[in-house]
């Protein structure tokens, strides 16, 4: 009995060293969830060894990171108005479609034209800065992830604390007064669209781990503030009335709750949100035809047929954290993301729109949907339609993102 314990503690010993020397052999994957942990460790692999292929695309993303290094910084404490809490942290917006009525004389209240923005929006500037931080954020994380330059850590880690976590300049974690209407109401629902964006500093943050510059009281303090933001999302009005939305304002909401729970370590509630999502999302919006009705009856249809849809594919692609497969998800009468990017797909190739589409008509606003779908739907509908639009640059990120 003892030679027995001898020779099951050496085996354990054993095989501890070997697990240890593998894991030591193994670069840890970064912790992200939009973008794929295992495509960019690829592409890290082939920086390290000189890929003449991916030197195009990392050039480019060192030029912009060194932009991104004079940016900022931002806060939304910076806007010229006041909300009506009295609290500048507060975010603010206010509808883009919504127009002074012509008809009173101090143009109240406002009325609504579809597709058309007012330029009256850019006064508050709140999303504006936002989008700045998050697009400086995430091209200053994905460099540093790529090249190792810890300036570039320390520039992204600045932002995100003065956006998040500095007590004079963040950001409430909440959007009360998101796309408010004068004269109607001082926030909507609506408003979260505006914060989509915020997924990809969760990627960031994933990316800056190891730096340097990212502290372990910079991921504590990023992770009570999504905390807060989720449980705000999940529980106010505005939140449940982005939940409630049948259009792309709920598909958009379905993925900023899933990223952020996945960021918090809260897989039951990601998971429970896409599985919903099938019904919810993927059958109630896509006819059996691959037509999106609620989309299409917009004044920019096309516009917002394709947003709606790269929003589904993101969902698709959060999915993938957990076995969630919604790529391959289909009603019995055929309602799939796959059968609305086959609805779609004629158009990008030259067929006449037929539908309303204000401004410009981009066809390519499709092009990245058609690569993104060729990994998952292998048939030669999509490898014709890959192969007549136009190849990205050799200096394209999604060179180095596998994408």
């Amino acid at each position: 009995m003892i030679l027995m314990k001898c020779l099951l503690l050496v085996a354990t010993c054993l095989a501890s060293q070997f697990i240890t020397s593998i894991n030591a052999a193994t670069p840890s994957l970064p912790r992200v969830f939009l973008l794929s942990p295992r495509k960019l460790e690829a592409t890290k692999q082939r920086i390290t060894k000189g890929d003449k292929q991916l030197e195009p695309a990392l050039a480019k993303l060192v030029r912009d990171a060194k932009k991104a290094l004079t940016a900022g910084p931002f806060s939304v404490t910076t806007k010229d108005t006041t909300p009506p809490s009295g609290d500048k942290h507060d975010y603010m917006s206010q509808a883009p479609y919504f127009w002074p009525d012509p008809t009173k004389p101090n143009g109240l209240p406002y009325i609504r034209r579809d597709g058309e923005r007012n330029p009256e929006i850019e006064k508050i500037n709140n999303h504006r800065v936002k989008d700045q931080m998050e697009a400086a954020v995430e091209t200053l994380a994905l460099a540093y992830y790529f090249t190792g330059d810890e300036s570039y850590a320390t520039k992204a880690t600045q932002l995100l604390r003065v956006f998040f976590l500095d007590p004079a300049t963040r950001m409430n974690p909440n959007l009360e007064f998101g796309q408010g209407i004068p004269g109607i109401t001082t926030g909507r629902g609506i408003g979260l669209i505006e914060t989509r964006g915020l997924t990809k500093v969760v990627d960031a943050i994933g990316l800056l781990a190891g730096s340097k510059a990212w502290t372990a009281a910079d991921q504590q303090g990023l992770l009570d503030w999504y905390s807060k933001f989720l449980q705000w999302m999940l529980e106010s009005k505005n939140g449940r009335d982005e939940s409630a939305a049948k259009n792309n304002h709920g598909t958009f909401y379905d993925v900023q709750v899933v990223s952020f729970a996945l960021f918090l370590g809260k897989t039951e509630i990601a998971r429970n949100v896409l599985l919903t999502a099938r019904k919810k999302r993927i059958a109630l919006q896509i006819e059996p035809d691959g037509r999106q009705p609620l989309e299409l009856a917009r004044t920019r249809a096309w516009g917002y047929s394709c947003g709606n849809l790269d929003g589904l594919m993101l969902l698709a692609r959060l999915g993938e954290n957990l076995e969630v497969d919604l790529w391959n998800y289909k009603t019995a009468d055929g309602r799939s993301i796959r059968k609305a990017l086959e609805f779609l797909v004629p158009f990008a190739l030259g067929e006449k729109w037929t539908y309303q589409q204000l401004g410009e008509w981009p066809p390519q606003q499709l092009y990245p949907l058609i690569r993104r779908a060729s990994e998952h739907y292998k048939d030669s509908m999509l490898e014709s339609a890959r192969a007549k639009i136009a190849a990205v640059s050799a200096d394209d990120r999604s060179n180095l993102l596998g994408s």
